[in-house]
């Protein structure tokens, strides 16, 4: 699975959950600024992400994720 790829998905994913439209969702989108997610939207869609991808996500990079970026980027190395 390709960058853009990955990119596509995290973002399907992100306004499955948050009341976002599609292009509001941008690589430098920051997930609780911008986007307007919480602590629980934020591991919702961890889970959600773990589900898809079909990998585990540390807690590690829970503390660490902000952006959207931060989302694609730990599922490129990861996937």
């Amino acid at each position: 699975m390709n960058r853009n790829e990955i990119f596509n998905k995290v973002a399907e994913l992100i306004t499955a959950q948050l009341p976002v439209s599609i292009d509001k969702v941008q690589m430098d989108s920051r997930l609780v600024e911008d986007l307007g997610a919480d602590s629980a939207n934020v591991m919702i869609l961890v889970f959600d992400l773990e589900r898809e991808f079909n990998v585990e996500v540390d807690n590690d990079m829970l503390a660490t994720v902000e952006t959207v970026k931060d989302i694609v980027d730990y599922l490129e190395k990861n996937v």
